[in-house]
């Protein structure tokens, strides 16, 4: 068996809806790039079965139904086989030259890539107000160069990196810790802004309106984990104002990307709701600890 050039991490916990798509996109890399492709899903029973009788040269790894979504990515980590990792998740379709776009990114001399996102669920106002409100930092155009922050759904490292920071891995933060660690270290995260996907999650408004209040709350608890009470309290005191910080911010993101007006403003309502959501699960986050949102946010 020839060693892999590049492994794509995969977490499935959206369902076949969203995944066999994903998988379709990523396995017409196979053409340019040897591709090990590892889907690590806590959802079991059909899913399982259909991508391994679809998708047989795709490697399947089972966790249980609670596993987060940083410890189902470590899991894949440990197992990945090829030099570069690539990280997405079950609803990002990438463009058959992408897999080449990452290892050409490598092969210059950066450690860890990443690029823009883009909408490709368009059809439906709920898709466009969630996807605008979570991911307005994402949008292109990006600046091309070192970078303070990347997506850890598009972006790639050098599998000996990931070995070098297995214990902040294993803490199971978001890539935020990992990225942080990294940059404290003196490395360098690579913005490449033509290594471009689409985001294809199709959200109903409550659904949408939970996770963002799960991610939120999952976020705060970690945050002041280690905290006194009465800093707790002044956290969750503060997260009161959020919303509209968050609002603001958003839509001079969206405005300063391009995004048409008349989109941001049909959009508008729905984000409104969102961000308060999002405020909301901070304080909750920050007075009551993460419970168990973390394993609940896909």
């Amino acid at each position: 068996m020839q060693v892999p050039e590049l492994s794509v991490v995969i977490p499935s916990v959206n369902g076949l809806g969203d995944l066999l798509g994903c998988l379709e996109a990523v396995e017409r890399m196979r053409s340019s790039v040897r591709l090990e492709v590892l889907v690590v899903d806590r959802l079991g029973g059909e899913v399982a079965e259909t991508v391994r009788r679809r998708f047989p040269d795709v490697r399947v790894r089972a966790t249980a139904p609670d596993a987060t979504i940083p410890q189902m990515r470590e899991l894949a980590f440990r197992e990945a086989l090829g030099p570069a990792v690539a990280v997405i998740e079950d609803h990002i379709i990438v463009p058959p030259e992408w897999g080449r776009q990452l290892l050409a990114a490598l092969d210059a001399g950066h450690d860890v890539v990443g690029g823009p996102i883009e909408n490709a669920a368009t059809e439906r106002w709920v898709d466009w107000a969630s996807f605008l409100c979570e991911y307005s930092a994402c949008l292109p155009p990006l600046p091309a160069g070192p970078a303070d922050w990347l997506p850890g759904n598009n972006v790639v490292y050098r599998r000996a990196l990931l070995e070098r920071y297995q214990s902040v891995i294993a803490e199971g933060g978001w890539e935020n810790r990992l990225h942080d660690a990294i940059r404290a270290d003196g490395g360098t995260l690579w913005c490449q802004p033509d290594i471009l996907v689409g985001h294809k999650k199709h959200y109903t408004f409550g659904e949408y309106l939970s996770q963002r209040f799960l991610y939120a709350r999952s976020y705060a608890g970690a945050r002041v984990r280690a905290r006194s009470p009465g800093a707790k309290i002044a956290y969750g005191l503060a997260a009161l104002v959020l919303p509209p910080l968050l609002l603001y911010r958003t839509l001079r993101r969206l405005t300063s990307k391009g995004v048409a007006p008349g989109r941001i403003l049909t959009s508008l309502p729905l984000i409104a709701v969102f961000v308060t959501s999002w405020g909301l699960g901070e304080v909750v986050g920050y007075w009551l600890g993460a419970g168990a949102s973390l394993s609940r946010v896909r």
